[in-house]
């Protein structure tokens, strides 16, 4: 391989690295949840039905954006608050697509349904096993209908974070409230 062809693909494995990816937010999520505090990378791939070496690359990533201490133990909360209330709408933007089976998400499942006095439209994330019929919500990763099926914690954490996604700003006041009261319990437990 020529040098300068190897000096560009070189930075951009670097720059690929270095940045976020959708399933970084999921391994965060998992980790602020009580079955995923203590996991191993091989504990966490097991759960979200990834594989180690993606686990251990995403906790690098992780660490690097500061979300996650330099021991990839524990979650930054301040950081991750703020990412989530101020970018996650714009760095991982929620697409609604056609009518379909799947599991509830956004307004349409816990936390956040039970706070609004009207929903319309059902949101669901595609799976053909799913419990409701509505627009299609692209989930953070490929895996978040199976892993949620296991952890209701992470399941309204990731409601939480689609309602912070795409929602309104009533939404968005009431998806902020759900998630200050888990991140203080996380911190709190820790």
């Amino acid at each position: 391989m020529c040098p300068v062809r190897e000096r560009i693909t070189l930075f951009c494995k670097s720059l690929i690295y270095k940045m976020m990816k959708p399933q970084d937010l999921l391994i965060i999520l998992k980790k602020m949840t009580r079955d995923g505090k203590g996991l191993s990378c091989r504990g966490l791939a097991a759960s979200l039905g990834m594989n180690p070496s993606s686990v251990s690359e995403s906790l690098e990533r992780s660490k690097k954006a500061q979300l996650v201490d330099r021991n990839k133990k524990r979650v930054n909360t301040l950081a991750l608050h703020e990412f989530l209330v101020h970018g996650v709408q714009y760095v991982f933007p929620a697409e609604v697509g056609r009518v379909g089976r799947g599991m509830p998400t956004y307004v349409s499942a816990s936390p956040i349904k039970e706070q609004l006095t009207t929903t319309s439209d059902t949101y669901v994330w595609h799976d053909v096993k799913g419990s409701a019929r509505g627009q299609q919500i692209e989930p953070l990763y490929n895996t978040v209908p199976q892993a949620i099926k296991v952890d209701n914690e992470l399941y309204q954490l990731l409601v939480i974070v689609d309602t912070l996604r795409m929602g309104r700003v009533r939404e968005r006041e009431i998806a902020i409230s759900e998630l200050n009261k888990r991140i203080n319990d996380y911190a709190e437990n820790q």
